[in-house]
């Protein structure tokens, strides 16, 4: 119920969005608009304007809330909406020169410093990392969660992005964000390969076990929290079974319960390995 999650479970279903929207819209304000709708639903920033551009000047970083005092003043208003189309423009120019991974650069940053919402402009921002990535062709899912990776680093983020528009220091921000996109896709072939061999550990526990014990292991790959209602709305087994296949997971410490499990769907079983290289 905490804020926290609530704008994780908002970053997850905005992306969803964006993905789905793709095959009919392609990356454009129109389609950030509808991301951003989203994305501030019951958490901060919902009381300003989700879903449409600002309307009314904004700024970064004031101690006593005042432009004059602010690390970053963006565009006025005359000037966000020919900056916003220029933008657009690049996003989808025809014959780009550069690299695509430079061309998201030097996007993100664009999008960051134009920031025309009110609020929400960071999360949205590295939301369309990696939609444009996908659009782009580059990666066929959302494989590249670079928002933790910034989060990770975010003063060293803030100063390069600070760098390009008070001294033009883009050879800084690129190398800074092509560093990132490294680490982050390191990050993710190692979770990719530990989860490889977890699950191929798991199922060697198995061996020779004719029950659907298995198909639990599976599923917990995509849903490391299970629940015996879970279980039996992806098997199809009654609430007993669920509850048996759970307790030989338990008994060979794949899982660890925690909960009354005598009430069925109040007790969880959690795949701490999973959640562990999640965590990476």
């Amino acid at each position: 119920p905490s804020i926290d999650v609530r704008e994780v479970q908002n970053y997850v279903h905005a992306l969803e969005h964006g993905l789905a929207r793709l095959p009919d819209l392609p990356v454009s304000k129109r389609l950030l608009c509808e991301m951003h709708r989203l994305l501030l639903v019951g958490v901060r920033g919902q009381e300003k304007t989700p879903g449409e551009f600002r309307r009314s000047q904004n700024w970064i970083g004031s101690p006593d809330n005042q432009p004059e005092t602010a690390l970053f003043v963006p565009p006025t208003i005359e000037n966000m909406w020919p900056a916003l189309d220029d933008w657009e423009k690049y996003v989808h120019e025809a014959r780009p020169e550069l690299p695509l991974l430079v061309r998201t650069a030097l996007l993100h940053y664009q999008f960051e410093t134009i920031h025309p919402f009110l609020d929400g402009n960071g999360r949205l921002g590295r939301l369309f990392i990696v939609l444009y990535l996908v659009e782009q062709g580059l990666l066929p899912a959302p494989l590249l969660p670079l928002s933790a990776q910034l989060e990770r680093t975010k003063s060293l983020y803030i100063e390069h992005l600070q760098g390009v528009r008070e001294r033009g220091d883009v050879q800084g921000w690129l190398r800074f964000f092509l560093s990132a996109v490294a680490d982050q896709a390191n990050r993710s072939v190692e979770r990719a390969e530990r989860m490889t061999d977890l699950r191929e550990r798991y199922r060697s526990k198995l061996r020779g076990n004719r029950s659907r014990a298995g198909e639990v292991v599976d599923l917990l790959f995509g849903n490391p929290v299970l629940t015996t209602r879970f279980v039996v709305s992806h098997l199809g087994v009654t609430s007993q079974g669920a509850s048996h296949l759970l307790r030989q997971l338990t008994e060979l410490g794949v899982l660890r319960e925690d909960g009354d499990g005598r009430r069925g769907v109040r007790a969880r079983w959690y795949a701490d390995d999973v959640l562990e290289v999640l965590e990476l």
